[in-house]
């Protein structure tokens, strides 16, 4: 038995090798006859015709994928010289635009840290270059405008809740458009706002309310701490012009309401002092104990008006005293009768009548000017190292208290 021998694939390559039998396969793929060098026409541009005589095929050519590319560039390449000059106009000044904000925010940005360093503020302020183009106007040295916000500046007992003003055709010291030294204001104009809310804000501790009467009256109304007790506390200030750069407050119709049974306005005249209210003296009236407390003392006895004899017939006979009280003479004499000197004499007295003795002696020591402090609403503008800052018209509107600033010759930097 014969072995049996797979077949060699190399031998089988080598047969295919072979020159007749790769000529016809190849020509057979192609499907044409083999082409001869001495035949003027190309038998590949020959094959091209179809077979109802039309014309040659476009050679091919690979995908163009950049038309929208090309076609714009195509687009530009076709603009006239004169809109190609246009756009690029457009853009550089677009350019320049942007270039010259940046540089306003980048001054008014130093500017605002340097003036809070200066003015010793909690906050910076707020600092708004007018005019444009600002780098042309810096390489002139000069600006149109400059405006200056500050929203908090420290004024005695209270913050100024916003001071603003605008200075114009401010010369610059510069040694170039990067290098500013200083600035010289030749005028300012501004004004000054106390807010109420504010006041009523930073006084909350004494809880007392600023309210705009009219006119340059302010009404301040609320509650003060005295001796322990809360005091109902009203007053009316009147807002001048203080010297050229400050503002001061005269207080009037001061007044410490005492509940329902007693008033005091400090003060020496007649109708100061503490007095009873109407309520609290037709009470005294009512009540014979308190009105036999207060007629037992000869020194109210006489400031009554009531003679020694018709004061110990009262005293010894309820009737007596029914009709001595209840006349409504007694009724007025008793609401204009100074408690003050009941309250040092006699204390006990005044506790009969209902009023705490140490509360009393507190009062007495509580003189106008201390009081009047706690209501103030006096400041004073700081005096610039260079030029001159007044304030000028003092108006009390609905919001606050609203005073005008003008400047002269004021000066920066160094």
């Amino acid at each position: 038995m014969t072995a049996h021998h797979r077949p060699n694939p190399y031998e089988e390559l080598g047969a295919l090798d072979e020159g007749p039998l790769q000529e016809t396969r190849l020509e057979d793929f192609l499907g044409r006859e083999p082409w001869d060098p001495g035949d003027p026409e190309d038998p590949v541009e020959g094959a091209g015709s179809s077979a109802d005589g039309e014309g040659p095929e476009d050679p091919w050519s690979p995908p163009v994928h950049r038309r929208g590319s090309r076609r714009r560039r195509r687009r530009f390449s076709t603009l006239p010289l004169a809109a190609k000059a246009l756009v690029a106009v457009l853009v550089l000044t677009a350019f320049l635009t942007l270039a010259d904000r940046w540089a306003v925010l980048y001054a008014e940005h130093r500017a605002a840290d340097v003036l809070r360093d200066r003015m010793h503020l909690a906050a910076a302020p707020e600092v708004e270059i007018g005019g444009f183009p600002f780098l042309t106007q810096v390489a002139d040295g000069r600006l149109d405008s400059v405006r200056l916000t500050v929203p908090d500046v420290a004024a005695d007992r209270v913050s100024l809740a916003r001071v603003s003003a605008t200075a114009r055709d401010v010369r610059l010291d510069t040694d170039g458009p990067v290098s500013i030294r200083g600035a010289h204001a030749p005028r300012l104009d501004g004004e000054v706002l106390l807010s109420f809310a504010d006041l009523n804000r930073e006084l909350g501790a004494s809880q007392v309310t600023f309210t705009g009467v009219g006119g340059d009256r302010v009404r301040a109304r609320g509650t003060l701490p005295v001796a322990g007790h809360e005091l109902r506390v009203s007053a009316q200030a009147r807002i001048q012009r203080d010297g050229e750069r400050g503002i001061s407050t005269s207080i009037d119709g001061m007044r410490l309401d005492i509940g329902e049974l007693a008033t005091y306005r400090p003060g020496t005249r007649a109708s100061q002092g503490l007095h009873l209210t109407p309520a609290a003296a037709a009470d005294v009236a009512r009540e014979s104990r308190k009105a036999k407390a207060l007629l037992s003392l000869p020194a109210m006895a006489r400031r009554l008006g009531v003679p020694d004899g018709v004061i110990r017939e009262a005293l010894s006979d309820d009737g007596k005293l029914a009709e001595l009280t209840g006349s409504p003479r007694f009724a007025r004499q008793a609401v204009r009768l100074n408690l003050v000197d009941l309250a040092l004499d006699h204390p006990e007295a005044l506790r009969r009548l209902g009023l705490d003795p140490k509360l009393l002696d507190t009062l007495t020591h509580l003189t106008r000017p201390a009081l009047a402090d706690r209501l103030s609403l006096a400041f004073d503008l700081p005096a610039p190292t260079h030029g001159d800052l007044r304030l000028r018209d003092v108006r009390v509107e609905k919001e606050g208290i609203r005073v005008r600033v003008t400047g002269e010759h004021l000066t920066t930097g160094h």
